[in-house]
């Protein structure tokens, strides 16, 4: 008798009779004799209890595969479902903060990026995170703050929730080089009135100290070398600014937590020197004083507007300016000509002061000066805000005393009136700086350079090959014939800009691929030959 090995099927499911089985092939012989038969079913008997084993090994094998795939797969799906849970209440949260609408931006503050380190404790029902302002002046961060809470508590499944206020300053909003000691500014605030006697000085130290009490980190500069007000209007502990020995930089003498900058703190009391000198000493101590990180530097920009006052708005890159003016109209001839010198350098004023407007007594107000001409102001040049402040004994004695109003008496209607200014300073400076860091961009998609102005509701698309042309730079055109360097088809009609970064108020930066930097000033890229009729993109190339 011979036996081949039976098939795997047959280990899994074995025939009833060894007649049955197909391998089996068997000799007749003429004689059988018991032995035989008796081998032949011992062998058989033996078969199938090796059979039979084998059978119950392969099976406790399949059941222990089962077993893991069962158990991987319920992981798996375990692990499929929390995050599923996790992403719901991740989301569920983020929906209901997106209620809360930026003032300013007009975006919710999720948009805004607001909202970082979010966390979720789906056991405890605790959700956790931290809104990151743009500064920590944001008059509306407590407004914030509760409506975040309000919102998130009412979520059902919410227990408890902890909020952290935090504020990551905005970088200068512009792409040159800046001296050392403006770099690390994020506003630069101009206060000015082109004329002298009408309050310029205690407008900027008091808005200054009103900033530096919403939670901003804020400096003055005194830019008056003929006449400095700062000397009287504070009394710091040092009074001599002195210079660091390693870096020959000036370190700012400080009070009430305010950095502070004057020609009257250089121990040379009251300058009298030709312009050019002026010039020179004002730049000096602008550019290498050791300010550090401020929020907002406060300028207080000296009358008229001559060489000094237009070295300090080249030198500094001016976020905004505010207007300080009287009622009397000869006030209101000289304002308007500091207004137009901010607009022709591009530095938009956010607010006019009208000083010593009115006074109240026997129940009645009294206008002793006029009035109208901070008004006149506002309408002439499309100024949105005007504040007016009263004559009051208490502000000019806190001037000559060495402390502000506003730190002196901070529940006073002088010190609402500053506070109203301060937000309004706050709240101008966020749109600007929105406005500017989306002024011109890229479209990668279009291949065009997308540009909307700001204060202008008109958005229109530039043919990158279009605006390399045109720079006006010696680089492209000779200064002395006019002649064009750059010829048409010097420039690839494919070419894209690398980078586009603001300038200020007034103009980009672009970077092209050969390495060139293009100055664009927004009025130039307002004549320059637009797109039209762009065709839309297909679901292929979006």
């Amino acid at each position: 008798m011979y036996v081949k090995a039976p098939p795997l099927v047959y280990l899994l499911h074995p025939p009833q009779s060894l007649g049955d089985h197909p391998s089996f092939v068997f000799q007749s012989r003429r004689r059988r004799s018991n032995c035989c038969i008796t081998t032949l079913l011992l062998s058989h008997k033996l078969f199938l209890h090796s059979q039979s084993s084998t059978r119950t090994r392969i099976l406790k094998r399949v059941s222990q595969n089962l077993s893991v795939t069962k158990a991987v797969s319920a992981q798996a799906s375990s692990s499929s479902t929390g995050e599923s849970v996790a992403k719901t209440l991740e989301r569920d949260v983020l929906k209901a903060l997106s209620q809360i609408i930026d003032p300013d931006f007009g975006t919710d503050i999720v948009s805004c990026g607001f909202v970082k380190d979010l966390g979720i404790d789906e056991a405890l029902g605790e959700v956790s995170f931290r809104l990151e302002l743009t500064t920590p002046a944001c008059p509306v961060k407590d407004m914030f703050e509760n409506r975040a809470n309000e919102v998130v508590a009412a979520l059902p499944w919410v227990k408890k929730v902890n909020v952290t206020m935090s504020a990551q300053p905005a970088k200068p909003i512009f792409a040159g080089q800046l001296p050392f000691g403006l770099s690390r500014i994020s506003n630069i605030i101009a206060v000015s009135s082109c004329k002298g006697g009408v309050g310029k000085s205690t407008v900027a130290v008091n808005l200054a100290y009103t900033l530096a009490g919403m939670g901003a980190r804020v400096g003055i500069f005194d830019a008056d070398v003929y006449g400095p007000s700062l000397p009287t209007m504070v009394n710091p502990e040092s009074r001599i600014l002195e210079m660091n020995p390693e870096t020959k930089t000036i370190i700012p003498t400080e009070y009430i937590g305010v950095k502070l900058v004057s020609f009257g703190f250089a121990g040379q009391g009251r300058a009298i020197m030709r312009g050019p000198m002026v010039s020179g000493v004002i730049n000096q101590l602008l550019t290498t004083a050791e300010w550090g990180e401020l929020d907002y530097l406060v300028i207080d920009m000296p009358p008229g507007t001559g060489d000094i006052q237009l070295t300090l708005c080249q030198v500094a890159p001016l976020t905004a300016a505010v207007i300080v003016t009287t009622p009397q109209k000869l006030a209101f001839i000289d304002v308007a000509k500091g207004v137009r010198m901010f607009s022709k350098l591009k530095v938009p004023c956010v607010a006019v002061v009208e000083n010593m407007s009115h006074f109240d007594a026997d129940g009645k107000r009294y206008y002793p000066f006029g009035k109208g001409s901070g008004s006149e102001v506002v309408k002439q040049f499309g100024i949105p805000h005007l504040f007016e402040l009263p004559i009051r004994p208490t502000l000019s004695a806190s001037g000559d005393s060495g402390t502000p109003e506003v730190v002196s008496d901070p529940l006073s209607d002088v010190a609402r009136t500053f506070q109203d200014l301060g937000v309004c300073v706050v709240q101008q400076c966020a749109k600007i700086r929105q406005q500017v860091s989306t002024a011109v961009t890229y479209d990668k998609y279009l291949k065009a350079i997308r540009v909307k102005v700001p204060n202008s509701d008109e958005e229109f698309l530039l043919h990158p090959a279009t605006v390399r042309r045109n720079d006006r730079s010696a680089q492209s055109v000779d200064e002395w014939t006019g002649e064009q360097k750059v010829q048409f088809g010097d420039v690839a009609e494919d070419i894209e800009p690398e980078d586009i970064r603001p300038m200020g108020n007034y103009a980009v930066s672009i970077t092209w691929p050969d390495g060139f930097s293009q100055i664009a000033p927004y009025d130039q890229l307002e004549t320059i030959e637009r797109l039209v009729d762009v065709p839309p993109l297909s679901p292929v190339e979006v």
